[in-house]
């Protein structure tokens, strides 16, 4: 490695995919540092994924509970506790915490507990000592950030994603604004734990960009379990009231009071005040790094990872887009991140996985063969509860291969993740058809399936 800059790597940013970057990039024996202004681990280890995770399973809890009466168990005098919750929740993310940077040190990357911002294309300012080091590469993997909509009168008194894994107090009533799928994983959780809840968004329906029958099902399901929607509409003003409450002001003249209003309305590339655009750096919409597939910035020397550059904002895709960033400039070896066909799940309630073409991204290209199952899960038959899974493959009816997979109901998540070996390895509807069904399972129905629910076909132009 060079000798002539202080380090071969500056990574600016701990979470998944900094973290990654820099182990793999010293055990290819690159000197390495890296800075982190927050908490190592990022977003999703300290206020992301795997809190929400926990909360998840909490809320879960009440299902269960309400199942085993159908089952013969009694369930009298179960309470729950949100102090007790947190704390926990709080442990587990401090044990994960000293894991990340215990995983740093034993690779031999010097870590700095503050902000680091670019200087130009070999420089990083470490802001805590104010001094300048210099870098052969620097590797920006600063994350996101929640939006919020600083124009809206009382906005102060709104949460986002950072602030509601903090919560002293569980509240009694909650509005959740926004429809993707943050917002509608804190309503399942929120509900679930026995908070009054009520989503409000701008549009039509839920999870825009998913499964168009997936989504509805999910927020009919949402429905069931007692989760209020308020469509077409965006809050106008937030005001405390003398009680401590908030009333929240809607553009259709209709307002809510309740104890906390949280805002999921997005998430932007965390870039603002980094040096970057002085540095040469291009950005683009809403200050995301613009990279090519190799993760390279238009400045040579400098790269970026993860969520900062708005491509698939998701962990794994973030820790996959850090270890072939080390690979490729530390490793001698070419590594591209395919982002094609990347399983994903939403943790709703009930659960959403998903991978591939929407039905309706599917149409948009061409026929479709759409094999669609909605049926009543088995574990509901004894407990009464009327929910509902759904279970859908596309299918191309030419070549039989199969274009997306979609599954709403419990255990999804995982079984996305199998599934998405067999749609990334090209499967075809045969090959699902070949498969053994495991009896009695709800995925037995993904390969038992024999007649579309419909045949779309694009018409002749």
């Amino acid at each position: 490695m060079s000798e002539t800059f202080d380090y071969d790597l500056f990574v600016i940013g701990a979470g998944s995919g900094g973290v990654r970057a820099a182990r793999i990039a010293a055990q290819h024996g690159a000197k390495v540092a890296i800075a982190e202004e927050h908490r190592v681990g990022g977003t999703c280890v300290i206020r992301g994924c795997v809190p929400k995770k926990l909360m998840v399973y909490a809320a879960g809890f009440a299902d269960h509970f309400e199942d085993a009466a159908g089952y013969g168990w009694s369930h009298a005098g179960a309470t729950f506790d949100w102090a007790r919750l947190i704390a926990n929740k709080d442990h587990e993310i401090d044990r994960l915490n000293a894991i990340y940077i215990n995983n740093l040190v034993k690779a031999g990357v010097e870590l700095f507990m503050c902000r680091a911002t670019v200087k130009g294309p070999h420089a990083v300012r470490i802001e805590a000592e104010d001094r300048v080091v210099s870098a052969r590469v620097v590797l920006v993997a600063t994350g996101g950030y929640p939006s919020t909509d600083e124009t809206l009168p009382g906005h102060e008194l709104a949460i986002s994603s950072n602030e509601v894994f903090y919560l002293e107090r569980q509240p009694k009533r909650i509005a959740i604004a926004g429809g993707g799928y943050i917002a509608v994983e804190f309503a399942g959780i929120f509900n679930g734990l026995g908070t009054d809840t009520t989503l409000v968004y701008r549009r039509d329906e839920i999870l825009r960009g998913f499964d168009h029958e997936a989504r509805t099902l999910i927020r009919q399901e949402m429905e069931a379990r007692g989760v209020k929607f308020v469509f077409h509409d965006i809050f106008t003003e937030l005001a405390r009231q003398e009680d401590g409450a908030i009333r929240a002001s809607l553009r259709s003249g209709r307002t809510l009071t309740v104890d906390e209003v949280m805002f999921a309305i997005g998430r932007r590339p965390a870039t603002k005040g980094l040096g970057l655009e002085a540095a040469g750096v291009e950005l683009g919409a809403g200050g995301a790094v613009l990279v090519d597939e190799h993760s390279r910035s238009s400045v040579p020397s400098i790269y970026a990872v993860g969520d900062v550059t708005d491509r698939v904002n998701l962990t794994p895709v973030a820790i996959r887009e850090g270890h072939a960033f080390a690979d490729t400039v530390f490793g001698g070896k070419k590594v591209v991140v395919d982002h094609r066909l990347v399983p994903s799940a939403v943790f709703s309630q009930p659960e959403f996985g998903t991978v591939g073409l929407t039905e309706e991204e599917a149409a948009a290209e061409g026929d479709v063969d759409v094999y669609s199952a909605t049926f009543r899960p088995m574990l509901a038959t004894l407990s009464g509860r009327h929910e509902k899974m759904l279970m859908k493959v596309l299918v191309e009816p030419k070549s039989d291969k199969v274009l997306g997979v979609h599954v709403v109901g419990h255990g999804a998540g995982e079984l996305a993740q199998v599934l998405g070996i067999a749609v990334k390895m090209g499967a075809t509807k045969s090959d699902f058809d070949a498969t053994m069904a495991v009896h009695p399972t709800a995925a037995e129905e993904l390969v038992t399936m024999r007649t579309p629910a419909r045949r779309l076909r694009r018409e002749a132009a």
